[in-house]
């Protein structure tokens, strides 16, 4: 009987799983197939940039997929019955079986946490989102950037190096770089002094209105144009299956990646915690395709009769791009915590170049991960 794999979300972690999987599976009679929204593969390390009006290079999952044996279905998930093991999608073939399943449907753009942000703020989340926020960037005035993250410190820096008559801003609820070393937040803020990028840190929003930000301290900002790069959430569609999840709806997984109430299921990239120590793992490709290869090699395991392995993988730094002959390069410990090492300038922004290239690289070619 012929094994049936599907993948949901063709990410970092989707596609880097789907084509592993594969790769372990050729002959064995499985049949995977991937299900993803786009027919293209989205570098979401880059959004900032289409944002920002530059030109991406166009990657048709087929393209990605081409003899890999692997089918693709373009389609969005609307459920998911894990009695049944059956996926429910909007477009042909409307449903979809399986044996195993591998639950890598990302996230998106947190709308609701703060009144005023579904109605008036753009977003970075989808290759769409960033497009409609070029288009409305290429007539205006100033942009006002929320969110002391990297999501929002690469917004703000592009933004004000690709158009440098934009009056830019940064508001954080928090410090800016909040994970960084203090060295490195340093030269976060002599690079925004230097771009003319006005910051503050430590100012929550309350409310977005159509003409500014209502802040906590009961201050009014005026804005013309939002981005919210505040925070992220993840699909409903697991924890509606009445898969394990945490409390901001990611699926709980074990030290091999399954999901610890259905050993069927895998969860991986943005949409799953992995167990680390009891921390969750972090939302970035360089959690996203390490596991995604970990979870190619466990199911292959699984359909093989094996115990699949434990996923290992360790954290090794954040490259932050500031325009694009900026950066800072933040060298961690294996936990994420930040050491004093930091690469600066353009060495950094080399740096990060190399390695986002390297990471479609790898989407055509995912081999073994070595931790």
């Amino acid at each position: 009987m012929t094994d049936r794999i599907v993948v949901l979300g063709a990410g970092y972690a989707g596609l880097g799983a789907a084509k592993r999987a594969a790769r372990r599976l050729r002959g064995a009679g499985a049949r995977v197939t991937l299900v993803n929204a786009a027919d293209r593969f989205v570098e979401r390390i880059r959004l900032h940039q289409l944002a920002a009006g530059q030109r991406l290079p166009d990657l048709p999952l087929a393209g990605l997929l081409d003899g890999t044996g692997i089918e693709l279905v373009v389609a969005r998930v609307t459920g998911i019955d894990s009695g049944s093991r059956t996926v429910r999608l909007d477009a042909p073939p409307y449903e979809l079986s399986y044996d195993v399943l591998v639950y890598a449907l990302g996230s998106a753009a947190e709308l609701d946490s703060v009144p005023g942000v579904r109605e008036h703020a753009y977003t970075l989340a989808t290759a769409d989102e960033a497009v409609r926020l070029g288009a409305r960037l290429a007539g205006a005035g100033e942009v006002t950037v929320i969110g002391g993250g990297l999501t929002g410190i690469e917004a703000a820096t592009e933004f004000a190096f690709t158009r440098p008559g934009l009056r830019v801003s940064l508001v954080s609820g928090g410090l800016i770089g909040e994970g960084l070393s203090a060295r490195a937040r340093r030269h976060l803020h002599r690079a925004f002094r230097r771009m003319g990028i006005a910051v503050r840190e430590r100012t929550p929003v309350a409310k977005l209105g159509p003409n500014g930000l209502l802040l906590a301290d009961g201050d009014e900002l005026p804005a013309e144009t939002v981005v919210w790069a505040a925070g992220f959430r993840v699909p409903g569609l697991a924890a509606a299956a009445g898969l394990a999840t945490d409390r901001h709806g990611r699926m709980l997984v074990d030290r091999s990646l399954r999901s610890v109430s259905h050993p069927e299921v895998f969860g991986i990239g943005d949409a799953a915690a992995a167990d680390r120590s009891g921390r969750a793992t972090r939302m970035a490709c360089q959690t996203g395709l390490p596991m995604g290869i970990c979870a190619g090699d466990a199911v292959a395991d699984l359909l093989g009769g094996r115990e699949p392995r434990r996923a290992r993988f360790r954290y090794v730094w954040q490259n932050i791009s500031l325009g694009r002959h900026d950066g800072v390069t933040q060298f961690t410990r294996p936990d994420d915590s930040p050491l004093d090492a930091v690469l600066t300038g353009r060495t950094s922004a080399a740096f990060k170049e190399r390695i986002a290239r390297g990471t479609v690289w790898a989407m055509r070619h995912p081999g073994p991960y070595r931790p």
